[in-house]
């Protein structure tokens, strides 16, 4: 989708100078000439960067920055300043006040468009990071595999969920099932760490489903060392009456006391190694392969043999 960004200056002739650029780069641009016009903009329709004038007649840019990051529509807008001033001190107000760039006037094309793209880069980034685990999300996966794909070198994906999860959170709180996460994240971490070269990518889509990039020849031995640390680990996070028994008893929907296994990891792995194979079909074979390993008991590993 095009990149809408909101250009905010006093100086029509200026504005204009930016408009010009950033549309003949493909950015969509909305072109606000005070403060007070931009901050109703902005809240009607939150663009995906701003470029804000500093020195603005009545509500001036540090203010706008402000109470931009003081409405929760608008408080995690990537906001670059343009200032006719390069002391230090003007520079350190409006980053305090919230802004995650500057720009010095007068100021080259080339660099405008560069810094406008590095920050949004960096937004969606940090945006993707999983709030739980650090690890990166949907938006970081899709990228490494699509690079991956369109390099034409061979990969791997391995679609990771955890089995009886919902049992456990039930049973013992979503912090407890927080700190479940927690270990799988560690765990998937250690075994890409240790895959060898070149590095294993990890990644977390979201809930108990985490994803890994590798190379074909990585993908079952990580995957076996993922199974195996896992497994040696879950134990101690049970009761130690239900790890005994080796199993838990939840009251379902029905108030039927149910019994359900300790909770395990099954990954379905696909992998690319030649032709015109869409990464968005890789993805979904893994995820196909997922969900044969999780109709076996166990933390099982389902590998798709037909890439």
């Amino acid at each position: 989708m095009t990149e809408r960004i909101l250009v905010v200056d006093d100086d029509h002739d200026i504005a204009r100078f930016v408009e010009l650029n950033l549309s003949l780069e493909g950015f969509e641009v909305v072109v606000a000439h005070d403060g007070v016009h931009a901050l109703e903009l902005a809240t009607a329709n939150p663009p995906d960067l701003i470029l804000l004038d500093v020195m603005m007649p009545g509500v001036d840019g540090v203010e706008v920055v402000r109470r931009l990051r003081a409405q929760s529509s608008t408080a995690s807008v990537p906001v670059v300043m343009l200032t006719a001033k390069s002391l230090s001190a003007d520079k350190v107000v409006g980053l305090t006040a919230g802004a995650d760039d500057y720009i010095v006037k007068p100021f080259d094309t080339l660099e405008l468009v560069a810094r406008v793209r590095t920050t949004l880069r960096r937004t969606a980034d940090v945006r993707s990071v999983s709030p739980l685990t650090g690890l990166p999300g949907n938006h970081r996966i899709d990228v490494e595999i699509a690079a991956r794909s369109h390099a034409g070198v061979p990969y791997a994906v391995c679609h990771v969920d955890l089995d009886e999860f919902k049992s456990f959170n039930d049973a013992y709180g979503f912090l407890r099932g927080d700190d479940l996460l927690l270990v799988l994240a560690a765990v998937l971490q250690q075994a890409g760490a240790g895959a060898g070269a070149p590095t294993a990518f990890v990644g977390h889509v979201g809930g108990d489903d985490f994803v890994i990039v590798c190379t074909p020849d990585q993908a079952e031995p990580l995957c076996r060392n993922v199974l195996d640390a896992f497994d040696a680990a879950v134990p101690s996070h049970y009761d130690p009456e239900d790890r005994e028994r080796g199993y838990l008893e939840v009251t379902d929907r029905r108030g039927e006391l149910r019994r359900h296994s300790l909770v395990s990891v099954s990954i379905g792995v696909a992998c690319y190694t030649s032709g015109d194979r869409d990464h968005r079909a890789v993805v979904a074979a893994a995820t196909e392969m997922k969900g044969v390993a999780k109709t076996q008991e166990g933390s099982v590993v389902a590998v798709d043999r037909r890439s």
